[in-house]
């Protein structure tokens, strides 16, 4: 750090403490981003839901006491996040770039183990509502490395109907500072002015966990960051954010995405409220008699000189009621039959409106004395035509779309540091394939290829490698051995096997 830095660092931790700087309550109060609180409530609130945290139960017990007490709850929101993130998107996507991209794009990628880390960010997406992937290149390693943040930690800048242009990060740093827990802010900035593209760094300090904080000297934490940097040659951000399909109905006026489950809340509160009151019936449905004090022994309190009536202490099954005439002297189950059946069905009759809401397939999800549990394969929600399918579609272009402006930003990023010589590929130039095997009607599929095959637009070694996922010269092999043997059993040589095929 420079004498200029340590002079400027003196005075502004000297505002600090003084109170001469400013003190930001939440980052949607920095005059930089005008987006709204409520946007950011709904997230965190979601965040606390899919954390599986909910509010505890207040009532009035048989003695009209209020209490408090832990509610059980069936978390929903993570399993349908995590059913969506499931269909979309799994560890044999193939990523392909064409051009001389492909190398630099496939070392980066396997570096950062992409497929495995964007499956793992891919289910709290879902549930929150956003994403954003900031390829960074670390001077230590001399490598490009990821930094994901979720949608309570983006915050969108500038925007169309088609993209977010600019926009800002958060990250958050705990330390131990004499006996407190001191929270520090990064925020990172990345703004357009004409051709050149800013990224601006500010380092905010706070004691309270809720709060921004002060604006502190960047260097106290980050001594190699740049205050500021200005950077030319770029097409688009050095970030890629992705939402799920669909419009903000909650917001319309809002760039930011909805979870999968944001319009469906009441369900899920139905559904936690019904599984707490089925567990509430079996707990309080535990075997309890009544007995006669008759029945009962006694000891002597030499204290109250008083005759206290007993049970086994280990025993909660038996309830004393009072009383001493001989028709009293007898034993009474007060036990309940638990609802089981109507709990159950209730429960599953929440479960399909939540389907329904979330545009999954009905029966996708079944609850029963072993809990809540998928019941559709990938094949049946194919076979089916099913709304998970239909759904899935919609969701893979948004996925398809952030995959390939993560890619281009690498490439622009590997540019600029050096790493890279090429040019950015074009969308035409980058493959995704999300390996729909476990998604498609082998069946139908084959019917469709034969089809093909038997009007003469195909080669039969095409099908096989199309239907069988096998490389093209074993394809070949085996179509010519699959002749030979047709041709063997009907005419006992080998006529008719195409001079190719020898």
């Amino acid at each position: 750090m420079n004498l200029f830095n340590k002079i400027k660092n003196f005075f502004w931790k000297g505002g600090a403490k003084a109170g001469m700087l400013s003190t930001l309550n939440s980052v949607v109060d920095h005059p930089k981003i005008s987006m709204n609180e409520e946007e950011y409530r709904r997230v965190r609130q979601t965040l606390s839901m899919y954390e599986g945290k909910y509010p505890e139960i207040e009532y009035k017990n048989s003695n009209r006491q209020t209490k408090k007490r832990t509610p059980s709850t069936i978390n929903m929101l993570k399993r349908v996040a995590n059913q969506y993130s499931t269909v979309v998107f799994n560890e044999q996507c193939e990523i392909t770039v064409e051009g001389s991209a492909s190398q630099f794009v496939e070392e980066v990628f396997a570096h950062n183990d992409f497929k495995k880390n964007f499956s793992k960010y891919l289910e709290p997406m879902f549930a929150l509502g956003g994403l954003a992937c900031r390829p960074y290149f670390d001077n230590n390693t001399k490598t490009i490395e990821f930094s994901w943040a979720l949608a309570d930690a983006f915050y969108p800048l500038e925007s169309n109907t088609n993209n977010i242009s600019e926009g800002a990060l958060t990250f958050v740093t705990t330390r131990i500072e004499g006996n407190k827990t001191i929270y520090y802010t990064l925020l990172e900035f990345h703004e357009w002015e004409n051709d050149k593209y800013i990224v601006t760094n500010e380092l905010y300090r706070s004691e309270f966990v809720d709060k921004l904080g002060t604006r502190y000297p960047l260097q106290e934490l980050y001594p190699d960051l740049e205050e500021s940097m200005t950077i030319t040659d770029l097409t688009r951000p050095l970030f890629a954010y992705l939402k799920p399909a669909g419009f903000n109905n909650i917001s319309p006026y809002s760039v930011l995405g909805l979870g999968v489950c944001d319009n469906c809340k009441h369900t899920l509160e139905r559904i936690n409220r019904t599984y707490d009151e089925f567990n509430q019936e079996i707990k309080r449905g535990k075997r309890r008699i009544a007995v006669s004090e008759m029945l009962l022994s006694g000891r002597v309190d030499k204290e109250k000189e008083s005759v206290e009536l007993y049970f086994d202490d280990d025993d909660d099954t038996f309830q004393i009621v009072p009383g001493s005439n001989m028709e009293d002297m007898t034993i009474k189950d007060l036990s309940t039959d638990i609802r089981t059946d109507e709990y159950t069905a209730a429960i599953n009759h929440h479960l399909r409106t939540l389907e329904m809401e979330t545009g999954l397939s009905v029966g996708t999800f079944t609850f029963d004395t072993n809990g809540v549990r998928s019941t559709k394969t990938a094949t049946e929600v194919v076979s089916e035509n099913s709304q998970t399918y239909q759904t899935r579609g919609m969701q893979i272009i948004e996925v398809e779309k952030f995959i390939k402006e993560l890619i281009v930003s690498v490439c622009e990023l590997g540019k600029l540091y050096k790493v890279y010589s090429g040019k950015p590929p074009s969308d035409e130039e980058i493959g995704i394939d999300f390996q729909d095997g476990s998604f498609q009607d082998k069946s139908a599929l084959a019917d469709y290829y034969l089809k093909l095959f038997n009007a003469g637009l195909i080669p039969g070694e095409l099908v096989l490698e199309s239907l069988l996922d096998i490389p093209e010269n074993e394809a070949t092999k085996l179509y010519k051995r699959s002749m030979q043997q047709t041709a063997s059993r009907t005419t006992g040589i080998f006529e008719g096997v195409p001079e190719e095929m020898e």
